[in-house]
């Protein structure tokens, strides 16, 4: 798993161990492992084959890096061919809807939004799901984030099915994270998803 100590990625690791996985969490700085079935990496996404070398072996890679101010360019896009590198059964990515794939379903307004408050962020995101997409595996694309609990109504939808509305929803950093696990665990393959809390 990628960007383990990232908000998200701190709830994929919370929800995946909950729901009994392994997990080999990868981050710049990661906490100390507290459980046997958690095993913490320290790498940089820019060492592809460092990443690549921790990853190895696993058959399922959550990709949940996200950008922090003063980042390079091209963070996130290395961080998805590290994905691609480390070769995965299956692999499932967090992407910003109004962006890429899911620019069109998401609206004029809201893919306006996307493009003057992401900027310069927008071809590193397409490039990242691109990389994923084209392993054959699952992007979830997501409205703007927040804190809470798991939706009990979350759904994900397919790029035809997203309710069109004027600004994008909500949604929490645990509904996307548990978005992303029921992705993993029996998501279709190979296409973006769009994860709504209800």
């Amino acid at each position: 798993m990628l960007g383990a100590s990232g908000t998200v990625g701190s709830e994929l690791v919370r929800q995946a161990l909950e729901r009994g996985h392994e997990v080999v969490a990868v981050s710049r700085n990661p906490p100390p492992s507290s459980t046997e079935r958690l095993t913490t990496v320290a790498a940089d996404v820019h060492d592809a084959a460092g990443i690549a070398e921790a990853l190895r072996g696993s058959e399922i890679v959550l990709d949940a890096l996200g950008l922090r101010k003063g980042d390079p360019p091209g963070v996130l896009t290395a961080g998805a061919r590290a994905v691609v590198a480390a070769g995965p059964a299956r692999a499932v990515s967090v992407g910003a809807l109004g962006t890429g794939p899911s620019a069109e379903a998401a609206g004029w307004l809201s893919r306006t939004l996307v493009a003057r408050l992401l900027k310069a962020e927008v071809p590193d995101k397409v490039a990242a799901d691109t990389a994923i997409l084209g392993m054959g595996g699952t992007v979830v694309h997501v409205g703007p984030m927040k804190s809470g609990p798991i939706s009990p109504t979350r759904q994900s939808v397919r790029l035809g099915s997203v309710p069109r509305k004027l600004f994008p929803p909500m949604i929490s950093h645990a509904t996307v994270a548990a978005a992303m696990l029921d992705a993993a665990e029996n998501g279709p393959r190979g296409e973006v998803l769009v994860a709504l809390a209800k």
